[in-house]
């Protein structure tokens, strides 16, 4: 494959609809996105470009949660090498959110990257709540709406049944202590019915950058729709209980049974 350059990179950003002075949250495969000009670096520069100085670039940074979290040095647990490269460049801001951390650069970013509460890590106050209440975009480069974690928003903005507890570690007054957080953790592979909801009002922009296939969408209008589904069927994002999913199956039994 050719490798793609970065001006070329900026037209693609802009041509899908990335806006110039916006916020955009991006989950990025560099795997999919590749060959490109200056490898993860070249990216990073090319969304920083197409968002212009006075734009904002989110990206998550979330940690497997087994030690003291330090924003300063703790790497990224499965974010991918774009993720992992961004919040380590001159500039950037990290969240200190000890298993759920996001990054950013850009006039919004200290206002993003705020302390947050521990539980949900992806609610209203959170860097992905912040995005949304900004009017913030989500790109999806090389990924599906599974690695969407803007739909966990929706989730707890719909107050879903469900919600499953892992145990994260955290400092307490300089002591280190392993801790429960409660999230609505799933195999999230239904959150790729997102994909038939905005395509069905138009609502998705599809294309490629670089060699990826990128999908691009207001934050709002896939909250909004996402409500719209969770509030006719609470469990939307759910695989079937007892169909083989040890995630969607642990999801099912956090639900409270219901008073007689």
């Amino acid at each position: 494959m050719n490798e793609v350059d970065t001006r070329e990179l900026v037209r693609q950003l802009r041509t899908l609809g990335v806006r110039e002075g916006g916020v955009l949250l991006v989950h990025t495969s560099f795997r999919a996105v590749r060959p490109v000009e200056g490898g993860p670096l070249g990216l990073i520069r090319a969304l920083r470009q197409a968002l212009g100085d006075t734009g904002t670039l989110v990206m998550p940074t979330m940690t497997d949660g087994e030690s003291v979290f330090d924003p300063r040095v703790t790497p990224t647990a499965d974010m991918g090498i774009t993720a992992e490269t961004f919040w380590r460049q001159p500039g950037v801001l990290r969240s200190t959110h000890p298993g759920g951390s996001f990054a950013a650069q850009g006039p919004h970013a200290a206002g993003i990257c705020r302390p947050q509460p521990l539980s949900p890590p992806h609610g209203p106050d959170s860097p992905v709540g912040r995005v949304h209440e900004l009017g913030g975009q989500v790109l999806l480069l090389g990924v599906t709406h599974s690695e969407d974690t803007t739909l966990h928003l929706a989730e707890a903005l719909a107050g879903v049944p469900y919600s499953v507890s892992h145990p994260c570690v955290v400092e307490v007054d300089g002591v280190a202590r392993t801790i429960p957080i409660e999230e609505t953790d799933h195999c999230c592979t239904r959150f790729r019915r997102a994909d038939d909801w905005l395509r069905a009002r138009g609502l998705q922009r599809e294309g490629l950058v670089g060699h990826a296939q990128a999908r691009l969408c207001e934050s709002r209008d896939l909250v909004a729709v996402a409500l719209e589904h969770l509030a006719r069927e609470p469990l939307a994002f759910l695989c079937p209980a007892g169909t083989g999913c040890d995630e969607c199956d642990a999801a099912h039994a956090s639900i409270p049974a219901p008073r007689r």
